[in-house]
């Protein structure tokens, strides 16, 4: 029996952990992030430089780190924990929560560009806001206030879904993911057939020579890495899985390989698909807000189906993301808080209602969210410069959790001797270190370049020094108010 049950546990194949990896990983929104920050076909060899230089790697080492701590569900805080001691762990946690901060306050505006989408068919929303806005005394009102305001309210109801314990989004929302996986594929595959199916595109549209593919290495470009590592980040969510493979020592890097293959394959095969279809328009902030949804238009109408792709597209993502803010509320939390220690993180954070949600911790995120919603209406003027900022600003702060990724693994390779892990990146001790480091350097780089990247707009340079600086900020005093606090709150 015990035999029987090793082997179904241990049943996830290369091909299974590549699928799972590339459904955790990769978005149809890289692929528009990428094309319009590197000005289109130039993407193309910066995507083929991160797989190869960062991506694979850090997978490779997410592998091993999960593989050593198999007890501990994989989890950055528990790596760091053992490998570095219970403080460090708590700062990771914290990191790992407050990032998420910036890219909930994104969520709210996409739902509502979304939603422009499927009721009008076009991206007002993301450009102009609703027509509905342009009289009376909303008139006087700036249209991106309005927009953001509509956003906090979307979050509001997404917080109080998050407190009564919402799960049966989880399996529409699973539904809804798989769809729009399918979609993001089918675009591809449709988008390069078009040329010889529907003969309303041309490959000619493309300038073909070798200087359509490389980037120019000028500042811009460069400060814009964060952008594809910010993409390609996230792989520690499957370190749970490498023990549960059948001989991960050779199956977990072929399937990390494959998966920066099929990445790779999309990334490249998408950004020429964008380049069918919008070779020689300009490619300004509103691409970037409504980018995707007029790639699902443009295929639709090219094999005559309207507008019907783009609505199941919208509808899709609508789903999705509402779950996604309500996971990503309450999962950050979770993994700060449930098992807190009393010596850094106040008792009071860690109190839940009757449905287990840590209200107290709902309540601190959501102010923080909406800190975050409201400011950048004030200061920026357009609602589709609001969301270019903000995903330079999630950019900046969600790579932030992937630098204690490499901290655990420099750790975990220095006192090797130590852990014991099934599978391996690799068994050289100093190799292990140096590659930890580059990836840890090349992150660090990324999120402090991109700070600058804002065009002159000293609003949004403060705004990217403030706010990794206050959330991170807060985690260094949380641990004096659990000294001062817990002892009178367990009275």
């Amino acid at each position: 029996m015990s035999l029987k049950t090793s082997k179904k546990e241990k049943s996830i194949t290369a091909y299974s952990m590549a699928f799972m990896a590339f459904t955790a990983v990769w978005g149809f929104g890289n692929v528009v992030n990428g094309y319009r920050y590197y000005n289109g076909m130039g993407v193309t060899f910066m995507w083929i430089l991160m797989f190869a230089m960062y991506f694979v790697p850090y997978a490779l080492m997410v592998g091993e780190l999960g593989s050593a701590f198999k007890n501990d569900g994989g989890g950055v805080s528990s790596w760091i924990s053992h490998t570095l001691g219970k403080r460090l762990a708590f700062y990771a946690g914290w990191t790992y929560c407050v990032v998420h901060i910036p890219y909930l306050a994104q969520k709210p505006t996409s739902l509502l560009i979304a939603l422009g989408w499927i009721i009008f068919g076009d991206g007002r929303v993301g450009e102009n806001g609703w027509k509905m806005f342009d009289t009376g005394i909303l008139s006087q009102i700036p249209t991106a206030a309005i927009i953001q305001f509509l956003g906090l309210i979307v979050f509001f109801l997404t917080v109080l879904m998050a407190l009564r314990g919402v799960t049966f989004l989880k399996k529409i929302s699973s539904i809804a993911g798989t769809a729009m996986f399918i979609m993001s594929i089918l675009f591809v595959a449709m988008m390069i057939a078009a040329p010889s199916v529907t003969g309303k595109v041309n490959w000619s549209s493309i300038d073909w020579s070798w200087k359509t593919f490389m980037p120019d290495f000028n500042v811009n470009n460069i400060m814009n890495i964060a952008i594809l590592i910010f993409a390609v980040g996230g792989c520690e969510k499957l370190s749970p899985y490498v023990n549960k493979m059948n001989s991960p020592s050779r199956n977990f890097p072929k399937g990390m390989i494959m998966l920066a293959v099929m990445v790779a394959v999309c990334a490249i095969l998408g950004s020429i698909a964008m380049g069918l279809m919008f070779s020689g328009q300009p490619l300004n902030n509103e691409f970037v807000t409504n980018g995707q949804y007029l790639a699902f238009q443009k295929i639709g109408e090219y094999y005559g189906l309207g507008n019907s792709l783009m609505i199941i597209y919208a509808v899709c993502f609508l789903i999705v993301q509402i779950a996604v803010m309500i996971v990503s509320i309450d999962a950050p939390l979770r993994m700060l808080l449930d098992n807190s220690d009393p010596d850094y993180i106040p008792n009071r954070l860690a109190v839940t209602n009757k449905r287990g949600v840590y209200k107290n911790g709902v309540l601190m995120v959501s102010i923080a969210v909406a800190v975050l919603i409201i400011v950048p209406g004030l200061g920026i003027g357009s609602v589709s410069d609001i969301v270019d900022f903000i995903i330079g600003l999630n950019s900046i702060c969600m790579p932030l959790r992937y630098l204690w990724v490499f901290v655990a693994y420099i750790a975990l390779k220095k006192h090797s001797e130590r852990f014991k892990a099934e599978y391996h990146f690799t068994k050289n001790k100093k190799l292990g270190m140096f590659v930890g480091g580059w990836c840890f350097v090349l992150t660090s780089f990324a999120c402090v370049t991109k700070i600058f990247n804002v065009d002159g707009d000293y609003f949004k340079f403060i705004m990217n020094i403030m706010t990794p600086f206050i959330l991170l900020g807060i985690g260094l005093i949380l641990p004096m108010i659990a000294r001062k606090t817990n002892h009178h709150f367990d009275k």
